[in-house]
């Protein structure tokens, strides 16, 4: 399994697009620093794409007494136990997890769920070393098919839109397995030394 996880604001993303000769696009933004962070880990064997979405907006800290931190190591719990439940221990297969080295996955209530799940094994990859984790390169497809040169009115609507592409990647794995095997990420990986 790759873990991994990324921020998704409420200001729209930039991305290059098309328009006609002589003017400008235009897109909108507000000053707002509310996101929803997704948790995604991805099977390399199968493609099967296993999420969940965590808000975090300004109201958050004051609701929940949390700092995001915490809010955030509960979250990964959680999906370790998401995890779990996905594949169970009955299977008879250890679950290696490839995660980073964000201050989240090393939580003291991970043990609790460790613990609870022995079949799970975490593997953590050196420090500064994204092009190992083939979750990465979903990212950055993620964000062109829900986010970029859109401006979310509220956080339900960016969960929404979210929620709609993550399904389109559960059902189409071969698009997934296509980000892991195709030639020319093989390339860029042997390139970059990995």
């Amino acid at each position: 399994m790759s873990q991994d996880e990324a921020r998704f604001p409420l200001v729209p993303t930039l991305h290059t697009t098309l328009g006609v000769k002589g003017h400008r696009p235009v897109g909108g933004t507000w000053d707002n620093k509310d996101l929803v962070y997704s948790f995604a880990a991805l099977n390399v064997v199968t493609g099967h794409l296993t999420t969940r979405l965590v808000e975090s907006s300004a109201t958050t800290k004051r609701r929940t007494g949390l700092s995001k931190t915490a809010r955030l190591q509960q979250a990964f719990g959680a999906h370790l136990r998401d995890l779990a439940r996905v594949y169970p221990a009955t299977l008879g297969k250890p679950v290696l997890i490839t995660i980073d080295n964000a201050p989240w996955h090393q939580a003291r209530g991970l043990v609790e769920v460790l613990t609870a799940h022995p079949h799970l094994h975490l593997y953590r990859l050196p420090s500064y070393s994204p092009q190992l984790n083939y979750i990465e390169r979903f990212w950055r497809v993620l964000r062109r098919r829900a986010t970029h040169k859109r401006l979310f009115v509220s956080m339900r609507e960016l969960r929404t839109a979210l929620r709609a592409s993550l399904c389109y990647f559960q059902t189409m794995r071969h698009k997934m397995l296509s980000l892991i095997h195709s030639p020319r990420r093989k390339k860029e990986a042997e390139l970059s030394g990995a």
